[in-house]
């Protein structure tokens, strides 16, 4: 949310009426659980390096001071957000180096980065990429403000692990073609088909509480379920809704073993998965389950977010209560 900072002393007292209450929110009490699996697309704020190739024995990422992970945002002055404007502005400089403009751990910063001719075409030397594609699971949509939360963790560099700064990005329609087991030290996964046309919403955000934006299908024939607090959650038996096969969403029991009272922690429900069916098919959690709602009777409490890789069969989860209160931030 972004504040005005206002200046008039005759507004203090009114301003003051308005603003005491920071930590009420206005999600609802009652939310649509999710569980169906979701293609995800995000747009980066800028182009991301991925790595680097040598040409002719030149490494620009060294002779550039650029890294994996940087995001650039402007070359030669010009705002760029795709590869092809990336393309269209070397086409068209007719030059052999660059300004650059970009963006590490928040901080801005700019360099000269040379372009050298591999047969005779003049290149970056760079692996760049501007939309990462992936595959979770809807965890909520709040059928009044119709914001939805997915993952309840953040999309990550892989070469890096640092978050990655969106523009924007969609959610859309999926459906499992198999899963890849787990093992002890190796998470398995979800295998999906992407339908990247059948749009779902639009996201806004990418936090290490998950991926948040607006739904825009339909949402009628939803059953709702009561927001948990903290207080609310219980050892003891739940359950988890999630696919793993087409798109059909099927629950399967897990045992709470551990709340964490500190809120503000991202692993707070420890649980072990204990439904057979499950763990014939998958040995466990598995990769794409991030998301999957956790249900303890007519409460949703949390979504699943980790999995213990030496134990697949157990994994933590995040608050309902971190999530809803982060997509309003």
């Amino acid at each position: 949310m972004f504040f005005k900072r206002l200046k008039n002393k005759t507004l203090l007292l009114l301003l003051t009426l308005i603003i005491v209450p920071l930590n009420v929110f206005a999600y609802s009490d009652k939310i649509i659980a999710g569980g169906e699996t979701i293609g995800i697309k995000l747009n980066t704020s800028g182009i991301l390096i991925a790595g680097s190739y040598e040409i002719d024995g030149h490494n620009t990422l060294i002779e550039s001071g650029l890294k994996a992970g940087d995001t650039i945002t402007k070359i030669n002055n010009k705002d760029v957000y795709t590869i092809d404007e990336m393309v269209s502005i070397i086409d068209d400089c007719n030059c052999d180096k660059l300004n650059i403009s970009y963006m590490r751990d928040d901080t801005k910063k700019d360099t000269i980065l040379n372009l050298y001719k591999d047969k005779g075409v003049l290149k970056t030397g760079l692996y760049v990429k501007d939309s990462i594609s992936g595959v979770g699971t809807l965890t909520y949509i709040d059928p009044d403000t119709k914001l939805f939360g997915v993952l309840g963790h953040e999309i990550a560099d892989t070469t890096t692990g640092e978050l990655i700064s969106i523009k924007d990005g969609t959610i859309f329609d999926s459906k499992i073609t198999g899963v890849t087991r787990s093992s002890v030290g190796n998470p398995g996964e979800k295998n999906a088909i992407l339908y990247s046309d059948k749009v779902n919403g639009t996201i806004f955000e990418n936090t290490n509480k998950g991926i948040f934006g607006e739904y825009t299908a339909n949402i009628e024939n939803y059953k709702l379920y009561d927001v948990a607090q903290i207080e609310d959650i219980k050892l003891g038996d739940a359950k988890i809704l999630t696919v793993l096969d087409g798109n059909e969403v099927k629950d399967y029991s897990i045992k709470i073993l551990k709340v964490n009272k500190t809120k503000d922690k991202l692993k707070n429900i420890e649980f072990e998965i204990t439904d057979k069916e499950l763990l014939d098919k998958t040995n466990g959690i598995v990769q794409g389950m991030s998301g999957s709602p956790i249900i303890q009777g007519d409460y949703i409490i949390g979504a699943v977010t980790h999995v213990v890789v030496e134990d697949p069969h157990r994994g933590y989860g995040i608050l309902i209560t971190n999530m809803l209160e982060e997509a309003e931030n």
